[in-house]
């Protein structure tokens, strides 16, 4: 992921990205952007050889770390504990429905068996292709599987990284072919969507490397990235699976999701976020379960469970998923950290998941109190404040059938008149995250 200084510089810019001109997703498609909206919960999943220096996965541009002397850490990536049936497991049991995994990282890295550079995991002690190993395993247990596909590259010379923000201390010198390194991501991305069974999405990053910044006179530099034939590539291999970029613009042609970086839609705290959200397709927001992405021995910062769920349940209030990251260990185990609170999570989401999945946004935005999401019959006021003792709810748009609280499924005191309800929770049994109450209601 990027770096929130070199992004707020480049937003405002635009590439000619060509994109996938008269796109028309198919049947299969507009099912899978069904199944993505509603899935609402998902793992993202930041790994490769940049672990073993335990600095996160920006390590060799922020270390400006010589390409040759970055290669020696396949000579160390030999991630013996890697289990594929713990990682699934893990995501399964939090009650994520897809696991989105990092295929290659700005540094290039390949995990999995490609046929296309010697860069890879396979080319490490460890020998194995991971990517085969999560495949399977997600197939298995039901888990859809979504791949990370970085643009931008620190470690070829055929990408143009004179003309790249990022990347400019680890040594290349060579003028490299732009259509070569086209080429190449075609021909990678032709592998993995070929290879490897049903993939629901790609999920782009490093578009913004090239982006000029606001008021640049010269905007010669500016490359075209081939969306047209990249997007058009991957539906025709794939007709269900979802294209996505983290560009922070408006979905392009072509794109079937549109993500958020460290934020909720509508929301810029992060500085990363200057799109607005679309009306159109599903949507996602990324975050982090500490501070870091890519695996950092330093980064004790790990959200608390309760934290998470404020979160998911804030994602699904907007109408998006939280694809919340993890950064295993080099040695391939989640961290201990990592475990407990998603197993937390998860047992809430056994009892509440209902409040989540399958979920719309409301037209009742988030309050002090907590947030709301609906389905056709229910809205679900999740109270994350357990010291409220009332709520108010004005310009209420339903007919109330019932109220009752979910921790317990008793009737709770409500009033509704002229449009304003007005919900007693003196002496309610609180849950100790998100205090979910169910109104069954009938729309004017």
């Amino acid at each position: 992921m990027k770096k929130k200084l070199i992004l707020i510089s480049l937003i405002l810019g635009s590439l000619n990205v060509q994109a996938q001109e008269n796109y028309q997703p198919s049947a299969a498609n507009l099912e899978a952007r069904k199944w993505f909206h509603d899935a609402k919960f998902g793992m993202f999943i930041h790994w490769g050889a940049s672990s073993v220096l335990g600095d996160g996965e920006w390590v060799m541009n922020n270390r400006n770390i010589h390409v040759d002397d970055y290669t020696h850490l396949k000579d160390f990536f030999n991630p013996q504990q890697f289990d594929a049936k713990k990682w699934v497991a893990t995501a399964k049991g939090a009650g994520m429905k897809y696991i989105t995994f990092i295929t290659r990282h700005h540094d290039s890295f390949s995990n999995w068996d490609t046929k296309e550079s010697d860069w890879k995991i396979t080319n490490t002690p460890y020998g194995k292709d991971v990517l085969k190993q999560l495949a399977d395993e997600c197939h298995k247990e039901g888990i859809k599987l979504v791949l990370y596909y970085s643009l931008l590259d620190w470690y070829r010379s055929d990408y143009q990284y004179w003309t790249g923000r990022t990347g400019k201390g680890t040594g290349r010198t060579e003028m490299g072919d732009w259509n070569n390194y086209i080429k190449f991501m075609k021909n990678q991305l032709t592998e993995l969507l070929t290879n490897y069974g049903e993939i629901s999405g790609i999920w782009f990053d490093g578009h913004w490397d090239q982006t000029a910044p606001e008021g640049e006179k010269d905007r010669s530099s500016r490359l075209n990235w081939h969306y047209d034939e990249i997007y058009s590539l991957i539906h025709r291999l794939q007709p269900q699976c979802m294209v996505g970029n983290n560009h922070h613009l408006s979905p392009l042609q072509g794109e079937d999701f549109q993500m958020f970086e460290r934020d909720l839609p509508g929301e810029n705290k992060s500085g990363l976020s200057f799109q607005k959200a679309s009306d159109q397709l599903p949507l996602e927001t990324c975050e982090t379960l500490n501070g870091s992405w890519g695996y950092n021995i330093k980064d004790t910062k790990y959200k608390s469970s309760q934290q998470i769920i404020h979160l998911l349940v804030n994602a699904a209030s907007l109408n998006a998923n939280l694809l919340l990251n993890i950064g295993p260990m080099p040695n391939g185990t989640i961290q201990s950290e990592f475990v407990t609170r998603l197993d937390s999570v998860g047992k809430w989401m056994a009892k509440y998941g209902h409040t989540v999945y399958n979920t719309n946004g409301s037209a009742i935005k988030a309050k002090p109190w907590g947030a709301v999401t609906e389905t056709d019959k229910e809205v679900y006021l999740h109270v994350f404040d357990a010291k409220a003792t009332s709520i108010t709810i004005d310009n209420f748009p339903y007919k109330v059938a019932k109220l009752c609280s979910l921790v317990d499924n008793k009737n709770v005191k409500y009033s509704l008149s002229k449009g304003q309800l007005k919900i007693d929770l003196a002496g309610l049994n609180r849950d100790d995250y998100d205090t979910v109450l169910k109104l069954d209601i009938k729309r004017k």
